[in-house]
């Protein structure tokens, strides 16, 4: 039995949409465990997730965190799969629906013009739908899984956020939380927000994590996540157990703090308190 927990694949991509690398890592409790079906975490920007590059991205740390908690029985350790980023980032990670509309293309267009940027192409509609139709029934097929919603979340930082709360939105019966840190709201914020005020789901059935620094580019973001726990309160989620949104003083818009803090999301998606009873299925 191959008992390596790192496993990279290639999988066929969707027209218009560029090719990428995923690497899945499984907890040692998958080989301990063989009968044993477990929780999937689909999370962006895959190749910053375990292995430290030196000198450009010190990396999440991601299957030290799910490790350690486990061994303190915090939570039911998931499957991670690292969905590697392309050339494209900010056209796959960018909300599609809120910038096709007058109003998010005049937003989008403003901020690219101040930020010095540039967008090839707005495709993250295609990359939700490779998750959903390709890799995600890979996965399934390939993996002990828990399959359903309730078993299912995403989780990515700055543009990753973006894309992690849009997934849910989209495909609300596919996944069933999102963990967003340092969501990069200034590039969609307004049009954004109009969009969840109408497509954000359920609360019973999906949870939602969002935080933020003070420092640096997080500083930025204050009035839409303002805005977004506002929204949230609306739509009847509750702080603390289906919604939870914090602010980390002195901290900034970098790995080496979301590695730091990345525990709390792990702990609230896949927390053995974290799960009611619907959320045990």
């Amino acid at each position: 039995m191959n008992t390596n927990p790192y496993r990279r694949h290639q999988l066929p991509t969707l027209s218009g949409l560029q090719e990428r690398k995923l690497e899945v890592w499984l907890p040692s409790q998958y080989f301990e465990q063989p009968d044993a079906r477990f929780p999937v975490l689909y999370m962006h920007d895959g190749q910053n997730l375990f292995k430290p590059r030196p000198r450009v991205y010190p990396g999440w740390q991601v299957a030290e965190s799910i490790s350690t908690l486990a061994a303190k029985n915090a939570l039911t350790p998931p499957l991670v799969v690292g969905l590697w980023n392309t050339s494209n980032r900010l056209g796959d990670y960018l909300p599609a629906k809120p910038v096709q509309t007058d109003a998010g293309r005049a937003f989008l267009k403003a901020y690219l013009r101040n930020a010095h940027r540039r967008v090839k192409q707005v495709s993250s509609d295609l990359y939700l739908r490779w998750i959903v139709e390709v890799v995600k029934p890979f996965i399934d097929a390939n993996y002990r899984t828990h399959s359903g919603a309730s078993q299912t979340c995403l989780m990515g930082s700055s543009m990753g956020g973006l894309i992690s709360l849009y997934a849910v939105c989209e495909y609300p019966q596919v996944f069933g939380g999102a963990g967003c840190l340092s969501t990069h709201w200034p590039i969609c914020g307004d049009p954004f927000l109009e969009y969840l005020e109408e497509k954000l789901p359920a609360p019973a059935e999906h949870m939602l994590y969002l935080d933020r620094g003070t420092e640096g580019l997080d500083a930025e973001y204050v009035p839409w996540q303002t805005e977004m726990d506002a929204l949230a309160l609306r739509h009847t989620y509750t702080p603390g157990i289906n919604y939870l949104s914090l602010v980390f003083p002195g901290e900034s818009h970098h790995e080496r703090f979301w590695a730091g803090r990345l525990h709390i999301p792990l702990t609230f998606l896949f927390g053995s308190s974290a799960k009611s009873t619907a959320w045990a299925q």
